[in-house]
């Protein structure tokens, strides 16, 4: 388990502190950002699932990994 110190406006402060008890203030936050980057991740796998089917991108992108070492001598380390 690891301490964080974060900055937050003061209304949150206060409404989180009327609202959770002391004692649960630390799960009921790492609950909540556990949610938030669930649901970004989640975003995230579905913008990258477009990508992988998009089958125009894909034979450009193929198009242009042909170009990759262009101008580029290889050198013998």
């Amino acid at each position: 388990m690891q301490k964080l110190l974060i900055s937050i406006p003061d209304s949150i402060l206060s409404r989180l502190r009327a609202i959770v008890p002391d004692r649960q203030r630390s799960k009921f936050i790492s609950t909540i950002i556990e949610k938030e980057l669930k649901k970004r991740e989640q975003a995230l796998f579905q913008c990258a699932l477009k990508v992988e089917q998009d089958k125009a991108l894909n034979a450009e992108m193929g198009d242009w990994d042909a170009t990759l070492n262009d101008g580029i001598e290889h050198e013998p380390w």
